[in-house]
């Protein structure tokens, strides 16, 4: 293990509301902090105004038709949406040597799955496509409740998820999301038949953060769908 690596809990910022760009300077500032080893790890918990980012794999075709704004970022990924009613984690953390970039992802998706359990929700993770998702039941498609997207820098992570609470899915509608042209987005609010806003998923999510830090596990909550 890195000797700055920390096996504790991160600590959590509820931040409110934040506007994108303003919540990328503080994520910038605190990894630079974390690398020097003047701050420990963190995990900011937020929600942004409407906006679109594109990570470094995103296509032209994914992008909006009506040519709606879209902030280019430098995490892992494709094209998603943030906005009012999903929560937003960036766990700015330090990671162990050797550095696995994947089994950190598992274990960002292994926190959101524990929460959607609590709500009553199996969720889980499919073969080949990044995120969280709610498997085929029912004459339903699988369906994405959660997305991740992260980057790692002198063994600092950047970015991270982003869980849909109780927001406009209609926002979806505009991209092909994650890159993903046949499947489908929806929120804990859809899912469970009622209103459940950020501040319930709050302390769910919270509660489960220290698995971000934790041994990665064999992931056994695998879906073998089909690949993109």
């Amino acid at each position: 293990m890195h000797p700055l690596a920390s096996p504790q809990r991160p600590a959590v910022v509820r931040a409110g509301t934040v506007d994108y760009l303003v919540a990328r300077k503080e994520q910038d500032r605190l990894h630079d902090a974390v690398v020097a080893g003047t701050a420990g790890d963190t995990v900011l918990l937020l929600e942004h105004p409407a906006v679109y980012t594109a990570g470094k794999r995103t296509s032209w075709t994914d992008r909006p038709l009506d040519g709606t704004p879209v902030i280019d970022v430098d995490r892992g990924g494709r094209i998603t949406w943030h906005g009012p009613g999903q929560l937003v984690g960036y766990p700015i953390v330090r990671l162990p040597d050797p550095i696995d970039v994947v089994a950190y992802v598992r274990r960002v998706e292994q926190v959101l799955i524990a929460a959607c359990a609590e709500f009553g929700l199996v969720a889980t993770r499919i073969d080949g496509r990044s995120g969280v998702w709610l498997p085929e039941r029912e004459h339903r498609p699988a369906r994405k409740i959660a997305a991740v997207g992260v980057r790692v820098a002198r063994g600092v992570t950047l970015h991270g998820f982003a869980l849909n609470c109780d927001c406009d899915l209609s926002a979806f509608d505009r991209i092909v999301p994650c890159g993903i042209s046949d499947a489908g987005v929806t929120s804990l609010s859809v899912e469970l038949d009622r209103t459940v806003p950020v501040a319930e998923a709050l302390d769910v999510v919270e509660r489960h953060l220290g698995t971000l830090l934790a041994p990665a596990g064999p992931g056994p909550n695998v879906s073998p769908a089909s690949r993109t």
